[in-house]
């Protein structure tokens, strides 16, 4: 019997334009391959494929190129993690009908607001991203995304200072308007990314 989107787990990265989320993908990946894991991605943008080719040559040697794939939404970025996750979907099947042993795919949604979440069926766990360069009271908005996701990545910490960014407060104010875990990253520099890690290990990989 053939795989299906339904036999792989599966973690939605999403987040506004530059705040991150490719970044994090980059490295998280090898990381994950560090553990012995399967590793499929996958770029979602409106009409291009730049983020899949480029994430596809930074993990040349790391996983199969196959595994790395870009899907055009044609429509705003949101529709195709939340409405009609469809064309999603079918790209993990078709990673599966070539790698029936992967182990999780990562989905990266394109740029989107803070009202963007994961369609349940698309993703079994789902992390928002948000630089602190966006400002201190973005979690006060408490956007769907930033309030809804399993976790709320907080990047680009080393901007703190020279935005007028208090992390402490930002910090504080991530924990009030969320039940959920958030993490603080510089992923530029590889800060913080493996309390990310262990937060997958829990949430997703094994659960």
């Amino acid at each position: 019997m053939s795989l299906t989107h339904r036999d792989v787990a599966t973690v939605g990265i999403g987040g506004p334009v530059g705040s991150g989320k490719t970044a994090l993908v980059t490295e998280l990946v090898p990381r994950l391959a560090e553990r012995d894991l399967d590793v499929g991605v996958i770029a979602n943008d409106i009409l291009t494929q730049e983020d899949a080719d480029a994430l596809r040559e930074r993990f040349s040697g790391l996983i199969p190129p196959d595994l790395v794939a870009g899907v055009e939404t044609g429509a705003c970025p949101h529709t195709g993690i939340r409405e009609d996750p469809s064309m999603n979907l079918t790209q993990i099947d078709s990673f599966l009908a070539d790698h029936p042993d992967l182990d999780l795919v990562l989905i990266e949604s394109g740029g989107d607001n803070l009202a963007a979440t994961f369609n349940p069926e698309l993703a079994d766990y789902s992390l928002y991203v948000i630089s602190v360069a966006e400002g201190e009271d973005i979690p006060r908005k408490r956007g769907p995304g930033v309030v809804e996701c399993d976790l709320l990545v907080i990047n680009k910490t080393d901007l703190a200072p020279h935005v007028d960014v208090d992390l402490d407060a930002l910090s504080r104010d991530a924990a009030e308007v969320r039940e959920g875990p958030f993490a603080l990253t510089n992923c530029r520099a590889g800060e913080g990314i493996d309390p990310v890690l262990d937060h997958l290990s829990e949430g997703v990989l094994f659960a």
